[in-house]
């Protein structure tokens, strides 16, 4: 296999391993820092910032999952494939929820809701499905 490495953040470690293990890869190191109350430590970094400190430390190919904008691809100066879970998800749904078609998907943000708002379309049997968001505003 070319050189890969696969690097993920810390909402879901074990999907994260089994990929890895799936393609016979190691999941690189990534060091995530948590306040008592599990919030994450997150001090902003430009897109530009991560696309050249990937290249710079090698790569020549990006694939990313979901990416929060889609702009994000024109910071890099070497290929990027975004890929979408949007289908693999709407599978999972129609093989796992009996009643799928009267399901309600949520969406805990702005962001995910152009998503949320996507699902019931992405099925020409969508009839009853809907789409909420709910907005949480933090107070500092």
């Amino acid at each position: 296999m070319p050189n890969i490495k696969i690097f993920s953040g810390s909402s879901h470690p074990d999907l994260s391993q089994k990929i890895a293990d799936r393609l016979g890869l190691e999941l690189g190191k990534v060091v995530t820092k948590k306040f008592s109350n599990q919030e994450t430590c997150r001090a902003p970094i430009s897109a530009k910032l991560v696309a050249n400190m990937l290249s710079v430390a090698g790569a020549d190919h990006i694939i990313t999952m979901d990416l929060h904008a889609s702009q994000i691809q024109g910071f890099f100066d070497i290929p990027v494939d975004n890929l979408y879970a949007e289908p693999a998800v709407l599978k999972w749904i129609k093989e796992n929820i009996n009643e799928w078609k009267n399901c309600t998907i949520v969406s805990p943000d702005a962001g995910g809701a152009k998503r949320c708002v996507f699902f019931p379309f992405l099925s020409l049997k969508n009839i009853g499905s809907r789409s909420l968001n709910i907005h949480a505003h933090k107070c500092v």
